[in-house]
């Protein structure tokens, strides 16, 4: 069986993209990253996922992105934004090269189990800006994995970097989902750690616009307003 690693966070695009390689005929090697994050809840949300999908292996990376900051989401001096559906800007949300350190974590790791084909979960046309989301930066790291890895380089057997969820919405991908058998209840978006999704900052905003859009239910709770 072709071997699989993906990226896992916990949220709707990594799930989805989970059951996508699952779908594919890919033995699933998941790999979460607890970085210091506010929203930790996550890690929780990514066991109970890989728990439920039946994979053949998760692992959660601890590393410490919040010793720099530089975001609202590691460092506890810069609060989380209101969300803003019309932003043009990068949002201090954005986490200094986040994708570009974790999908090396994940190049070391699909190296490691024999796994030539990576999966990530993001899109250019529903996100909040991120550079790390765009295409351009998946191309790129592809590259310099194939460039500095012994697989690619001395065996021929090259890594793939897939993000099928580029092009499309989140509407779109939650179809998909649901086609899947995606559990969304398991899943968790919010930017804060709080007991209910706060259903008001950014990544919030994009998931219940989303569910709308689909014409399905979301099944996380949010706060009260």
């Amino acid at each position: 069986m072709k071997k699989a690693v993906v990226l896992l966070s916990g949220g709707l695009d990594s799930t989805t993209a989970l059951y996508l390689a699952k779908s594919q005929g890919f033995e699933v090697y998941a790999i979460s990253f607890n970085y210091g994050q506010r929203h930790k809840k996550e890690i929780e949300s990514a066991k109970k996922v890989a728990e439920k999908a039946d994979i053949k292996e998760h692992i959660i990376v601890n590393t410490n992105m919040n010793a720099w900051g530089g975001s609202a989401l590691t460092d506890s001096n810069i609060q989380v934004p209101d969300g803003d559906e019309n932003r043009a800007d990068i949002p201090v949300t954005y986490v200094p090269a986040r994708n570009m350190i974790f999908l090396s974590y994940a190049a070391s790791y699909a190296e490691a189990v024999g796994a030539q084909d990576i999966f990530i979960g993001v899109s250019q046309v529903d996100y909040s800006g991120y550079v790390d989301c765009r295409k351009e930066f998946i191309d790129a790291m592809e590259n310099a994995i194939n460039k500095g890895t012994v697989c690619a380089v001395e065996d021929n057997k090259p890594i793939k970097i897939h993000a099928p969820f580029m092009n499309m919405t989140k509407a779109e991908e939650i179809k998909l989902g649901m086609k899947l058998g995606v559990d969304y209840s398991l899943t968790w978006t919010c930017y804060n750690g709080y007991e209910n999704a706060c259903g008001n900052c950014d990544s919030c905003l994009l998931r219940i616009k989303a569910f709308e859009e689909a014409g399905y239910k979301d099944p996380v709770k949010y706060m009260e307003k």
